[in-house]
């Protein structure tokens, strides 16, 4: 429990972190990264080049800051980062090293104005939320490792098959190296993949959502092939053109809480942009398997036809659906675009819908829905990469 004068003390920096926030989290991961270089084996380098990571980081210490005197409050953050973490293999013994960089960064950032009395709060809260994620993160290691077929940090697999579903987007089936079978996992889920390119100093890890419903002996990824130019476009470009058949990559269990209550039977709708499509298929896919008389929608988004992956095999399931309908409108086209009144055409507002892809289309599509009447208890939705808030 931190004390009434710590809480003090750390809610008197929230206008100092709301102004100085991000210039903190860049001074800290730059010097971290010089003292501890073995860090860039989990970070995700093209997330720092981009200034993602720095943001996301700034946003949460300054959560933390507000809601200081009642941590609960940011519990859901500390669970969904928590969820990314386990997908990386953060372990406890690094949260000492970004405590003690993330202290030295505010001083160096606020100078004379960073107080011993300051430094010694922060110390004090530091511990406090870094236990907390210790213990969250311990908890889902431990469903990991304890659930059928688990492990926790990462294992081997083979890529068993390589398929194109669009001009852009290359799915990756994935079965364990050592010929066991795969843990179940919720829709909607990711995995990380952790590769060795050579050329290059450190490890590259990536996040992916599982793009089909849960199988017994495999995975499925399906990958966005990005520039060659765009920092992101390392991995990609790499598993596009140079991961074969046969080949091994190293890879997380399943995490994440974006996913679909396979129970339900409300009307539910997807709503996805462009890659944002793989996790839907998963969800998508245990609806029809699942439970196919569900009121069901999925609405998507692309550049064009040749962008448009999964096509077919959503009018294979929808053809089997007794209540499901299904829409895609192309960028390139006159009225090309989800409108206010598509989603008021295709989501039954009384029901649930998920939602994914780039933040402005995400951006655009919630509050349309939310213009329509639905709650954000309703709207459930996914960033790619650090979370950002939405606007």
């Amino acid at each position: 429990m931190l004390s009434t004068e710590t809480k003090a003390i750390i809610k008197s920096t929230v206008p100092v972190l709301e102004e100085h926030g991000t210039a903190i989290t860049t001074v800290f991961y730059k010097n971290m990264f010089e003292a501890h270089p073995e860090l860039l084996n989990i970070f995700n380098h093209a997330n720092q080049k981009q200034g993602r990571q720095q943001a996301a980081l700034a946003n949460t210490v300054y959560a933390a800051a507000v809601h200081i005197d009642n941590l609960e409050a940011i519990l859901p953050a500390v669970v969904q980062i928590a969820h990314k973490h386990v997908s990386l293999g953060i372990k406890p013994e690094h949260y000492p090293i970004v405590g003690e960089y993330l202290l030295k960064a505010i001083k160096e950032v606020l100078g004379d104005a960073a107080t011993d009395e300051i430094i010694n709060a922060w110390a004090e809260a530091y511990g406090v939320i870094a236990d907390a994620f210790i213990g969250v993160e311990q908890g889902m290691y431990e469903k990991m490792e304890n659930q059928e077929n688990g492990w926790k940090f990462f294992k081997n697999f083979t890529v068993a098959r390589k398929e194109k579903e669009s001009d852009n987007i290359t799915s990756f089936y994935l079965k364990p190296a050592d010929g066991s079978n795969v843990p179940t996992y919720e829709p909607g889920q990711y995995i990380s993949v952790r590769l060795t390119i050579p050329g290059e100093q450190h490890l590259f890890n990536r996040q992916y959502s599982l793009s089909q419903a849960a199988k017994s002996d495999e995975f499925r990824i399906s990958v966005k092939r990005e520039s060659d130019n765009d920092p992101n476009g390392r991995v990609s470009v790499y598993l596009h053109d140079e991961v074969n058949v046969g080949d091994v990559i190293e890879v997380s269990a399943p995490a994440g809480e974006f996913v679909l209550d396979a129970a339900k039977k409300s009307p539910v709708a997807f709503v996805s942009g462009g890659v944002g499509i793989t996790p839907m298929m998963s969800m998508f896919e245990t609806v029809a398997t699942v439970t196919p008389d569900r009121p069901t929608a999925f609405l998507h988004a692309a550049r064009n036809e040749s962008f448009h992956a999964f096509d077919k095999d959503i009018q294979k399931y929808v053809d089997t659906m007794d209540n499901a309908k299904y829409k895609t409108l192309y960028s390139d086209q006159p009225q090309g675009f989800i409108t206010r009144e598509v989603l008021e055409e295709m989501v039954d507002v009384t029901g649930e819908v998920y939602v994914c892809g780039p933040v402005p289309f995400m951006e655009s599509m919630i509050n349309e829905l939310r213009s329509l009447g639905m709650t954000d208890e309703q709207i459930h939705f996914e960033f790619f990469g650090p979370a950002v808030a939405l606007q």
